[in-house]
């Protein structure tokens, strides 16, 4: 396989990965030391540290989607490296999304109080984010094993 699209897709983890670093080290930190309203600050510090808790499933699903790539390069695409890699970007992808789920009702605190409504879209939008991601993953995983199985098969 050509070595291009696979270091495009890694470039593109990276780039996925920097900016959240980047809010998790500045952004995060600074909207806890300065929120907007102190009356806010006893809502906002759950979803400050759901989020934060929410980076780890995020950093090791790229680190997973990294290693696939890895795979798929050294043309070992077909691999149980290849749906474990997957398997655990699907449990990743399901504890993220039960995170938002829990962060979901503070959300609401905040929209209630600030009389926001579209808050609650923005809490619910990587909740469906993370489920597709799962879905999919799931879908890739179930068509590897299938492709490794016929290969066994057609060995035998």
């Amino acid at each position: 396989m050509q070595r291009g699209p696979i270091l495009f897709l890694k470039t593109a983890v990276f780039l996925i990965g920097i900016p959240v670093l980047a809010l998790c080290i500045f952004g995060l930190t600074w909207l806890a030391n300065n929120p907007v309203n102190s009356n806010y600050a006893p809502i906002l510090y759950p979803i400050l540290i759901m989020m934060y808790v929410s980076v780890i499933p995020f950093f090791v699903a790229l680190y997973q989607a990294l290693r696939l790539l890895s795979n798929i390069d050294k043309n070992n695409a077909f691999s149980e490296h290849s749906v474990r890699a997957l398997l655990r970007i699907r449990y990743c992808a399901i504890t993220m999304s039960i995170l938002y789920v829990v962060m979901l009702p503070f959300v609401y605190l905040v929209a209630e109080k600030d009389d926001a409504p579209g808050l609650i879209i923005v809490g619910i939008v990587p909740i469906f984010v993370s489920i597709v991601i799962g879905v999919s993953s799931a879908v890739l995983q179930r068509l590897i094993e299938e492709a490794i199985e016929i290969k066994s098969d057609l060995i035998v």
